[in-house]
């Protein structure tokens, strides 16, 4: 097996489907085809069955491809040490962040970073903050911005907190909030959960739920066009937006905060390119 063999095992089974596969590679169907039967070949083993369903691997095909990601992460690993023998500042920097991260923070600070550090490239892919964890952990990636509180038992540095607000086009009490059309917009579970603990602390009611959108730049424009009132964290709203606005609080007048957190692996600051990444960020003052 080879390296392209490596890679085409593990796209297979990331996207159980041949035509896709084909397309991410840039290869015709047929050769795929046929690399796939030469495999089996060499290894006397069937990889997978293929249905209406698409793909199934087989136990002999999933023991390769775990084979294939083990030698893929080596190959990375060697070739990020043989970067840093000469402690040169370089090579791709691999990032998974939360959406919104993504959105108002990030670019701002890879501009920041990439002007100190010109040799460095950047892989960026958006994720849920849920799911940012084990891609840290299993080293798909070298840096993972989240946000909300997740367990994560290596190295992680608090970038961000934030308030979480009560806006509306109008000016709106407390008490007559859950007879108010509300807004909705799909989020994080660790924010789900946070302005739903709030709202069960706070009444004995459910919201008036009139609409829901697919996330939270919609729900804000739809708040400014007067739709109805949303709950949602400081990093979407500008100062200078007509909205009226409800600072979040506990029971006891306490401000309810989001945080947003950087995580990355201990053994991965020996890469100086990660090292100098995690120091500039440690250095910055987002909020």
């Amino acid at each position: 097996m080879e390296e392209k063999d490596w890679i085409l095992l593990k796209t297979l089974y990331e996207q159980q489907n041949i035509t896709k596969v084909a397309e991410i590679l840039y290869v015709s169907q047929p050769s795929l085809s046929y690399r796939i039967q030469q495999l089996e070949k060499e290894f006397g083993v069937t990889i997978m069955h293929r249905g209406r369903r698409g793909i199934e691997f087989t136990p002999q095909g999933e023991y390769l491809t775990k084979y294939a990601k083990d030698m893929l992460l080596q190959l990375q690993q060697t070739k990020e040490h043989l970067l840093s023998m000469d402690n040169k500042i370089s090579g791709v920097l691999k990032i998974c962040t939360a959406s919104s991260l993504a959105r108002y923070k990030l670019p701002v600070i890879l501009k920041q970073f990439h002007s100190n550090y010109p040799d460095v490239e950047f892989k960026v892919t958006s994720n849920r903050s849920s799911d940012i964890p084990n891609s840290v952990y299993k080293q798909d990636v070298h840096i993972g911005f989240v946000r909300g509180d997740y367990h994560w038992s290596e190295e992680k540095h608090l970038i961000m907190t934030e308030n979480v607000w009560i806006v509306s086009k109008k000016e709106v009490s407390l008490t007559e909030l859950p007879t108010l059309p509300r807004i909705i917009y799909k989020t994080d579970l660790s924010l789900d959960n946070l302005v739903e603990n709030w709202w069960k602390d706070t009444y004995s009611k459910p919201a008036t739920i009139t609409m829901e959108v697919d996330n939270m730049e919609t729900c804000k424009e739809m708040v400014l066009s007067g739709f109805g009132y949303a709950i949602m964290p400081a990093i979407v709203l500008k100062d200078n937006e007509d909205l009226f606005r409800i600072q979040l609080r506990t029971k006891h007048g306490e401000p309810i905060l989001r945080n947003s957190w950087m995580i990355y692996r201990k053994e991965s600051l020996e890469i100086p390119s990660i090292h100098a990444f995690v120091s500039f960020i440690k250095d910055q003052h987002l909020m």
